[in-house]
């Protein structure tokens, strides 16, 4: 096969739509050997600085294939990120971090190369960008990822993919219109003790699936705010730090702000922003699940209802709090979701056989079972480490991603169908994933989708 040398400008524009005519792709782009050169490499911007920010960005600064050369956030810096509120936030810290990280690599300390915005739309008109990480709210992900769809940008947006079902909708077939390459940033797919026990359901270890248990979180945490920055009263003007909150709010409602929903991480606890812990630890434990049942293309096609409830709407804090519900399979398979099981995602058999995954634990029942040895006539699903560098490899190769957006769109379709259950007050809701509605029900079907804030649409 005849080498093709071509330019980064070209593979990033055209690599995810381009599997009739494999490309291959000079060893020095993929990371091998020395840094590639600066034609060679991905640029890519940060929308959004905060606790997810911070934990995504080493992966990309790490990889030799790509440059950080923006970093856009309303927060110019601002306290509190991290779940123990232990961290600065903010455009101001992301530009130091990558500043800092390339004067020490290249051994210019007066390396100055990171830019900063507020406006994302500005960062990705001006910025030179090939792929963006969208780590913001989860009211902002499907807005943002499809504006960067439209413009032709790949995409590394952080779980749960979309505030309801029906944005997760419209930001799939964006990103396929646009032939990107885009990643759910739901990592646990890139962990082996999850890869491997969904190969043990997969491949029958279990016999017939009796039920699976998932475990999530309830109640609200504050992660680490103290009590005078929980004031539920609005300030008279957001604190200096914010530059620009309207633009914060974005499509979500207009409202003052106020402390105790609006400092970082405490929307997670407000429909208008967020879903609740049912989202936020759902849009893990439900992908792997999905994974075990080889359902990353549809889902369940009922959800019962089993307790729990939510507060008023027009509460602050106003997701479920405490809640058990059940997903059913077209095959039958039950999935209990509750806060009250244990953490994590445990598969049981009929035959009484037990595989128990969480974070960063794998068991079994009986003990030994875990020994067994996947042979290499069965099923062998992706193995993979870093779930950024997976990102980076398929904007290369254009192959499908671990998480690609349908597979995140389709697990975190479960959260919310299940919050659209509570806040109607049905204890049965049935669903139809091949034409993704919810039979004989407009009340539900109009939560599918919220009107969001001018002027901003889908």
């Amino acid at each position: 096969m005849k080498k093709l040398m071509i330019s980064r400008r070209r593979f990033l524009a055209g690599a995810a739509t381009a599997s009739a005519a494999p490309l291959i792709i000079p060893a020095s782009a993929l990371g091998r050997g020395k840094r590639p050169a600066p034609s060679e490499r991905i640029n890519v911007g940060m929308i959004g600085y905060g606790t997810m920010g911070h934990d995504n960005i080493g992966n990309f600064l790490n990889d030799e294939r790509c440059q950080l050369v923006a970093v856009c956030d309303v927060v110019a810096e601002g306290k509190y990120y991290g779940y123990n509120a232990e961290r600065s936030g903010g455009h101001v810290p992301g530009m130091n971090r990558v500043n800092k990280f390339y004067a020490e690599k290249t051994g210019k300390p007066d390396y100055k190369g990171c830019r900063t915005f507020v406006d994302f739309r500005e960062m990705i008109e001006k910025a030179d960008v090939d792929a963006v990480v969208i780590s913001v709210p989860d009211h902002w992900h499907c807005v943002m990822g499809i504006y960067a769809a439209r413009k032709g940008k790949h995409i590394y947006g952080q779980k749960p993919l979309s505030l309801n079902i029906g944005e997760g909708r419209a930001l799939c077939d964006a990103v396929k219109a646009a032939g990107v390459t885009f990643q759910t940033g739901s990592q646990r797919r890139s962990d082996d003790y999850n890869r491997m026990a969904c190969e043990f359901v997969r491949n029958g270890r279990l016999g017939a699936l009796d039920r699976i248990e998932v475990g999530i979180p309830g109640g609200y945490s504050t992660w680490g705010k103290t009590p005078d920055l929980l004031s539920t009263e609005p300030l008279p003007k957001p604190p200096p730090h914010m530059l620009d909150f309207d633009l914060w709010l974005g499509p979500a409602p207009k409202r003052p702000f106020i402390p105790a929903l609006h400092y970082p991480l405490i929307w997670r606890w407000n429909f208008d922003y967020s879903g609740g812990y049912i989202t936020d630890w759902g849009a893990h434990f439900l992908d792997i699940v999905q994974w075990a049942l080889d359902k990353d293309d549809s889902g369940p096609v009922r959800v019962d209802i089993i307790s729990g409830e939510i507060p008023p709407l027009e509460s602050i804090y106003n997701t479920a709090k405490a809640f058990a519900f059940e997903l059913i399979y077209a095959e039958g398979t039950r999935v209990l979701v509750s806060n009250a099981c244990r953490l994590g995602i445990t598969f049981i058999g009929k035959n009484g056989k037990e595989i128990f995954t969480g974070l960063g634990k794998l068991e079994t029942k009986p003990a030994e079972l875990v020994r067994e040895k996947i042979r290499d006539d069965e099923i062998k699903l992706f193995r993979n480490a870093v779930h950024e560098r997976n990102f980076i490899d398929c904007i290369y190769s254009g192959k499908r991603p671990l998480t690609d957006c349908e597979i995140g769109h389709r697990s975190i379709t479960l959260a919310h169908l299940a919050n659209i259950a509570y806040r109607l007050g049905r204890k049965t809701l049935k669903w139809d994933p091949v034409a993704e509605r919810v039979p004989d029900d407009p009340a539900a079907n109009a939560l599918q989708r919220v009107p969001l804030r001018a002027p901003w649409v889908l």
